[in-house]
């Protein structure tokens, strides 16, 4: 009995201290949220009243007033989005290919990766603003340079995190394998690509996110074409529509957290309780 009540008391306590620090993880967010809000309102407050530039850091809810009563607005906004969020898939979808071959090849041997990864920090290190008159001279300035833009800006990630992960594996499982006459395709499908999920989850995650900000970037350059969010907010920046660039801003920002989130999510559905556990 005394050990059944030690074992409900350590329970209870469990509970508590888990709805605890879920009640901590909801709570300060809104907390810190209600802070940056009321910080926004008194810089509007201030350019508006001291500096007599409303249009430079505009009320709040005058930017939601711009998203949610105004249709035209609406229109170029959901156009925008649209345009910036196929740039970013497009390019992220390339840079995975491509990261992971990357990775793979590296991999293989030691010499290949002395061969190879200086060219990968190479790309890490590349000032991409510096190339977009280049890419645009190349490539012409609409949609094909704004995805190797994007490329060109989650890249070094999966690379970085896919190679990782393949040479995370355990040595004793790689010479048990190697005892089973296991070639290296068997090896690399049965052992490295399991073991490396979770850093190549993370190579996505941190990927996807800079995807967006590659595209939105590679909009403020090339202008042509369909424009996506980097053009809307250059656009109304040139009209000093405050509340709308804000509008385009914050619009940008939602979307890059909602794409990472996706890849955590992503993540846990398909290596979350095995990676857990482990």
């Amino acid at each position: 009995m005394a050990i059944d009540t030690r074992v409900d008391s350590t329970q209870r306590t469990t509970r508590r201290r888990s709805g605890s620090s879920r009640g901590m993880n909801v709570g300060l967010p809104i907390v810190v949220f209600f802070l940056l809000l009321g910080l926004f309102y008194l810089a509007a407050l201030y350019y508006d009243k001291a500096k007599q530039l409303p249009f430079l850091v505009p009320y709040p809810h005058l930017i939601l007033k711009a998203v949610f009563t105004e249709p035209a607005f609406q229109t170029q906004l959901v156009q925008a989005l649209g345009s910036t969020l196929l740039v970013a898939v497009v390019g992220l979808v390339i840079a995975v290919v491509i990261g992971m071959i990357w990775a793979v090849i590296m991999a293989q041997a030691k010499w290949l990766e002395s061969a190879l990864f200086p060219y990968a920090v190479v790309l890490l290190c590349i000032p991409i603003l510096a190339l977009v008159p280049l890419i645009g001279s190349l490539f012409g300035y609409e949609f094909k340079s704004r995805v190797i833009v994007t490329v060109l800006f989650c890249l070094f990630p999966m690379i970085a995190s896919t190679l990782f992960g393949l040479q995370s594996i355990d040595k004793g499982q790689r010479e048990l394998f190697q005892l089973q006459g296991a070639g290296r395709f068997t090896l690399l499908m049965k052992l490295r690509f399991p073991a490396a999920l979770p850093s190549i989850f993370v190579g996505l995650r941190n990927a996807a996110g800079l995807a967006v900000i590659g595209a939105v970037v590679a909009d403020q350059f090339f202008q042509r074409g369909n424009g996506g969010l980097g053009v809307l907010i250059s656009i109304e920046n040139q009209r000093l529509n405050g509340p709308e660039m804000y509008a385009a801003i914050f619009t940008a920002s939602i979307l890059g957290v909602l794409v990472f989130v996706l890849f955590n999510v992503l993540r846990r559905l398909a290596i979350g309780k095995w990676y857990d556990q482990n």
